[in-house]
């Protein structure tokens, strides 16, 4: 992953696997906690069509566990023409984690 800062607040991050390269637009609150991220293309079925248009996803609610700072709560939605238009919507109820050796 490559990391790009855009300005004092946001920063692009672009993943690469083989021929496949995708760059989200990151944007970080007061406390330096991300906030948000959106990708300006994404597809997704409308009708029957796959259609390109911007995706976003939002995270809150961060908690402190095991040292580490993680958001409970997170969204992600389309950016269509309409207005926003809200596919998945989570909250952590639970967590466990391990470090890798």
């Amino acid at each position: 992953m490559q990391w790009e800062a855009v300005d004092d607040r946001s920063a692009n991050a672009t993943l690469e696997d083989s021929a496949f390269s995708l760059t989200l637009l990151f944007r970080f609150d007061d406390a330096s906690l991300i906030d948000s991220f959106r990708a300006e293309a994404r597809g997704g079925i409308v009708g029957k069509v796959m259609v390109q248009a911007p995706w976003e996803g939002r995270f809150s609610n961060y908690q402190t566990r095991g040292g580490m700072l993680v958001p409970f709560a997170g969204e992600v939605a389309w950016m269509r023409p309409e207005g926003r238009k809200t596919f998945f919507k989570g909250a952590v109820t639970q967590l466990s984690h391990e470090f890798a050796p």
